[in-house]
């Protein structure tokens, strides 16, 4: 099956932790224009969309010369705002809902390769039947174990993402926490998700996730709704902007490639 692919970024500026941290400058351009760049750069997509219920960011994507749609203020996650223009997005790609992958880039990674979007495409092409939800993910260093604002994932033999976690999981019984990463691998999230169009739209008929809840991931409602999310590694993470601490090391790295 030929399926179209769809890139959509979701984007609101009350963000909790830092908020309108998607249009703070970072070496000389706001964060948001550097992710819808980078997205328009891979080759898979036949388009390129923002998702956002501000209406100063839709003008914004209009002077960058990117498509937008405004959505709801109450949407809850990402995924929410993006399942509630699932229709018009589909219709971008021009087929069924279960043909078009609709990748979902937050707004908040700077840096992201576009090489990565194309292999969520690629992943999708290859796989039999296809995939319901993919997301990639990153060999952890020991630096990034432990720390909370790095999203661990739990994966299965053949690659199926087990769960999510701020946590280090597994947890190494009998052995210091400073040492886990010697004795299992560790992998880390990159927050996109590839989502079969049609897995998408259901979207607003899962139930609520007290595990999504607790951790404050959205992919978690999948898990638990019993919906398969797979992996496929990638070779590095991509850095995702959610406190004042990244924002500078986002500034730093901009300063650095520009130096």
């Amino acid at each position: 099956m030929a399926m179209r692919t769809i890139v959509a970024v979701p984007a609101r500026l009350e963000s909790s932790r830092l908020p309108r941290k998607v249009l703070a400058d970072i070496g000389g351009k706001p964060m948001l224009q550097r992710v819808l760049e980078a997205c328009r750069q891979a080759e898979s997509p036949a388009a390129v969309v923002l998702c956002t219920d501000s209406e100063e960011l839709l003008e914004a994507a209009k002077r960058w010369g990117c498509q937008a749609l405004l959505t709801s203020p109450a949407c809850s996650s990402g995924s929410d705002r993006l399942a509630s223009v699932v229709e018009p997005l589909v219709a971008l790609g021009g087929g069924a809902a279960a043909e078009t992958l609709v990748v979902n880039v937050q707004g908040d990674q700077p840096f992201l390769d576009p090489a990565v979007i194309d292999a969520m495409t690629a992943e999708f092409g290859r796989r039999t039947p296809l995939p319901e939800v993919l997301t990639p993910i990153y060999r952890m260093g020991a630096d990034k174990v432990h720390n909370p604002n790095v999203v661990k994932t739990l994966v299965s033999s053949d690659g199926r993402a087990l769960y999510f976690s701020r946590s280090a999981i597994p947890h190494v019984r009998g052995v210091d926490p400073e040492h886990w990463h010697a004795h299992v691998p560790f992998w880390g999230h990159v927050g996109i998700y590839g989502y079969r169009g049609d897995v998408l739209a259901r979207w607003p008929q899962l139930p609520a996730s007290p595990l999504e809840d607790s951790e404050k991931l959205e992919q978690l409602r999948l898990l638990e709704s019993g919906i398969g999310i797979g992996t496929f590694p990638v070779a590095e993470e991509s850095l995702s902007v959610d406190t004042a601490e990244q924002l500078e090391q986002a500034r730093a790295i901009a300063a650095g490639l520009e130096g």
